[in-house]
Formats: structure tokens, C-alpha cells, sequence
């Protein structure tokens, strides 16, 4: 079949790729910063434009027709150029000013990341960070972030890191939980005391475990798989929870506790494209977020160098 490309456009082209991705038009408009009308319309004019019906909808879902399946690869090819080139575009940037991405956690984001953000503005008043707070793993290469704060070293050759140190976590409750059920120190003293848990999936329990606490799902009184919430059910007296000592420390009203098991440990990387490196408002944030997250009294830095990712 011969198609009619002539008259694409990238944003029709975009359109059909997120569309495609997601499977809902709803989702693909959430992705693009579109009305739902207006992705609509820009899918339709792409199928108007070849001659060609590329989706089904199945549901509430859209279904790609097998010349839709076909085009779905040169999309993403011509997305990946397009995704290249902005990199390239934005890494040779040097004006100080703009806007620059930064995903974290959500508990990193709600509490880590607003002193460090205003310090910033007042050294840098032209540039405006957008906070992603998310416990996935954004994704750099396609811009879901300039910046991302993660716990784990990333893996792909395009980007750069920085280990910034080693965090710490303790075990934690509130003060009205320890008036109720007194100051349990050791692992033996948790067998019988209720606990926040994150996940029903038994992940967090064995990770418990594994730590040499003598748990089962009975000890757990309730459950939140986001840290804020999880936090938020420590600090109202519902358990014992894992938080990063930093943020407990500056946490009212919280008490640590099982002060003779070991604490837990992760590292913190501060990761960049390559790319994005060389542009100067991203270097400038990244060089001021990586001194801000050691300036924590309770922090000690373990590496300060950039290191390349290993493919």
C-alpha cells in the first residue's frame, strides 16, 4: 500500500506514536500537555492525510489496525531522531535560564527537594525547576526529566552520574506509639508490635525479614506504597516504619526505635543524559543539587567525582 506522507507533520506524528504507546487518547493528551479534543483531531488529520485507518477503538481503548502496526515503527524511529536532536539542542544551550526537570521520589520531592529549590532560585533567579515526584524510574532519554535523584546506579551508556553518598534509614514511630507500646530495641522486642507496611505483595515483608525481623503479615496494621503516606501513617501512631534518617530527623513528634538493628543503606546517584550535561542551566542544577543533598548535618559524602555509565 502506498501511503500519502507528504503532508505529515511531527505533532500529527506524535500524536499517533503517544497514542499508539498508551493505547487511550486520554492518556497519550495526559503525556503531550493536549486536550483530548485536540490529540483527537491530530490523529484524525494523520489518518485524513494517508488515506488510511490506523486505529480501532476497542473500549476504551484504541486498538492499532495492521497498517497502523506497520507504521508504528518508523514512528519510533523519527521520534528517537526528534527526542536526539532536542537533546542535542538543549545540551548546547548556556543561557542560564529556563526551565529544568527534576524527578525524585515523592517523599525526596515533598521534603529534600523545596529548601534546595528555593536556595537555588535565590542564586538563580532565572531558572525554574519542575519537581517530578514519582518512585518510578524516569526515563532521561526521552526527557521525562532533565535530572533524576534515584537509589540505584543507572545502567545506560547515554547517561551520567554522580554518587553523592550513602543514605542511611532507621526504624521509626511516633511518640504517642512509644507511650502505648513502650521502646522495643531490639529485633525479638518487633515479633508482637504492629508495623506500616508498603506493599501487600509480601516484597516488603521479606525485605524485613531479610533484615532479621521476626515478621508476618499480622504485624502489619496497615499499608502504603507511596513514602508519603507511609509517613504520614508512622507519624498518626499506626506503626513502626523505615525512613530515611535525614527526613526523620526533621520529622516532629517521631521517636527512633529498635535502636540495635542495623540500619538499612542506599546510595544516592544524581543522574544526567550526557547531552543535557553540557548545557549550562542543567549543569548549574546539578552541580547545585549535588551539594545541597550533602549538606545535610546527618549526611557524609562518599563520592563527589562524575562517573560515566558503563554500558
Amino acid at each position: 500500500m502506498h501511503l500519502r506522507m507528504e503532508k505529515i507533520d511531527w505533532n500529527q506524528l506524535r500524536a499517533f506514536l503517544e497514542t499508539a504507546e498508551t493505547g487511550s487518547l486520554s492518556a497519550a493528551a495526559r503525556k503531550l500537555g493536549l486536550t483530548q479534543p485536540t490529540l483527537s483531531r491530530q490523529v484524525a488529520s494523520i489518518e485524513q492525510s494517508m488515506g488510511v485507518t490506523l486505529f480501532e477503538r476497542v473500549g476504551k481503548t484504541m486498538a492499532l489496525t495492521p497498517t497502523g502496526l506497520d507504521l508504528l515503527e518508523h514512528a519510533r524511529h523519527m521520534g528517537a531522531a526528534a527526542e536526539a536532536l532536542g537533546l542535542a539542542a538543549t545540551g548546547r544551550s548556556q543561557a542560564v535560564g529556563g526551565v529544568v526537570s527534576v524527578s525524585a521520589s515523592d517523599l525526596v520531592a515533598a521534603v529534600l527537594l523545596p529548601p534546595l529549590v528555593r536556595k537555588l532560585r535565590e542564586q538563580e533567579p532565572g531558572i525554574a525547576i519542575e519537581i517530578v515526584a514519582t518512585n518510578a524510574l524516569s526515563d532521561l532519554q526521552r526527557r521525562e526529566a532533565d535530572i533524576a535523584i534515584r537509589h540505584v546506579k543507572p545502567e545506560q551508556p547515554d547517561l551520567i552520574a554522580r554518587l553523592i553518598r550513602e543514605a542511611t534509614a532507621h526504624f521509626y514511630a511516633s511518640e504517642d506509639w512509644v507511650k502505648l507500646h513502650g521502646h522495643p530495641r531490639s529485633a525479638e522486642e518487633a515479633a508482637h508490635l504492629p508495623f506500616v507496611g508498603s506493599d501487600r505483595s509480601g516484597q516488603f515483608l521479606g525485605y524485613l525479614r531479610q533484615h532479621g525481623l521476626p515478621l508476618t503479615v499480622a504485624n502489619f496494621s496497615c499499608y502504603a506504597d507511596h513514602s508519603v503516606a507511609h509517613w504520614a501513617l508512622v507519624r498518626e501512631g499506626l506503626g513502626i516504619g523505615v525512613m530515611m534518617d535525614e527526613i526523620a530527623h526533621d520529622t516532629p513528634g517521631i521517636v527512633r526505635v529498635l535502636d540495635d538493628v542495623p540500619p538499612v543503606r542506599f546510595p544516592i546517584w544524581l543522574v544526567t543524559h550526557r547531552e543535557l550535561r553540557t548545557s549550562r542551566r542543567i549543569r548549574v542544577v546539578f552541580d547545585a543539587l549535588a551539594q545541597g543533598l550533602m549538606e545535610h548535618p546527618l549526611c557524609k559524602p562518599l563520592d563527589d567525582s562524575i562517573q560515566p555509565v558503563k554500558p
